[in-house]
């Protein structure tokens, strides 16, 4: 026998036991095939398969004054994660935060943490989600085997990418950090902290930077504007080294149809005819030994860097 429909007043999303009840909806309808329990106390439709999905169908079993945290709640920001870090936010388990008094939440299909009390929550897709400054702050608690102080780098640059200035960033993030007491993780994180920069626009642009300041490059200007002999803008260059006017292009996957690639040619000409010298940087540059070796060199010539003095 086809099960009978749902009250419209449960909607076409996750609802909860007491949300049915109120409904009028008997237990045993709640029992039938049509319908899925990702945990507890909650039930959807079709089993949700993308992770704002899956945590809206896990919320509605939860009791009030929980958060999602951690991976869960990076995700949930589109901040960066490693890859490793990003499959395991979407296929595993949800991380749900309470208050301390509340205990750890106990559940299938989650990792719960204590502390909520302590952290700034906000709303992200009707979902309640801890704040991307205490998110940063709560990764560094995951440690060196799953992560390093350039992923926190690079976690922190999208954070603070809208801020102004490097003061406001810093403090962005330092407010959660000092205000908790011992956070596992502190040095990672305040080693990060020395290393994080306002007005960076992606995960490659962070590392590029990085690998740069670690070679022993001086630090180059993010995201600055370039000009010509008189002074009138041109465009912005990713990474800008102003003194020797030399500008680093981060080339992602974004610039490889053939429209970008024309339209970065003419503007690298605009730029070269102002006495600017632009050089491409692709991930592999970051990424793979023999290609980080040859562009840090690369570069370092045009800059006039002895690459003796450098940490290649």
């Amino acid at each position: 026998m086809r099960p009978s429909d749902l009250p419209a007043s449960l909607g076409t999303g996750a609802f909860s036991t007491s949300a049915a009840r109120a409904a009028g909806v008997p237990s045993s309808r709640l029992r039938r095939s049509d319908l899925h329990h990702p945990t507890r106390g909650a039930h959807v439709r079709t089993v949700p398969s993308v992770l704002v999905d899956r945590a809206a169908a896990y919320l509605a079993g939860l009791p009030d004054g929980r958060a999602f945290s951690h991976l869960t709640a990076a995700r949930l920001h589109g901040l960066p994660l490693p890859a490793h870090l990003e499959r395991e936010a979407d296929d595993g388990p949800l991380h749900v935060m309470a208050r301390t008094t509340a205990g750890h939440t106990r559940r299938g299909g989650c990792t719960g943490h204590r502390g909520l009390e302590w952290r700034t929550s906000t709303d992200v897709h009707g979902l309640p989600v801890v704040s991307p400054e205490d998110t940063w702050c709560d990764l560094g608690e995951l440690g060196r085997r799953r992560v390093c102080v350039d992923d926190l780098v690079v976690l922190g640059d999208a954070v603070v990418a809208p801020v102004a200035s490097l003061r406001d960033a810093a403090w962005q993030l330092r407010g959660p950090m000092e205000s908790r007491v011992r956070p596992r993780g502190k040095v990672m994180l305040v080693e990060a902290l020395s290393l994080i920069r306002p007005g960076v626009r992606s995960p490659m642009e962070s590392r590029a930077r990085l690998m740069f300041v670690r070679t022993g490059f001086p630090e180059p200007e993010v995201n600055g504007d370039l000009t010509d002999r008189a002074g009138e803008w041109l465009a912005e260059g990713d990474l800008v080294w102003r003194d020797r006017r030399v500008v680093g292009e981060y080339q992602g996957s974004d610039h490889a149809s053939r429209r970008r690639r024309s339209r970065d040619a003419s503007r690298r000409t605009s730029l070269e005819g102002e006495g600017w010298t632009v050089l491409e940087i692709w991930a592999e540059d970051v990424l793979v030994g023999g290609r980080r070796t040859a562009c840090l060199l690369r570069f370092a010539h045009e800059l006039g860097i002895d690459p003796r003095h450098l940490d290649l």
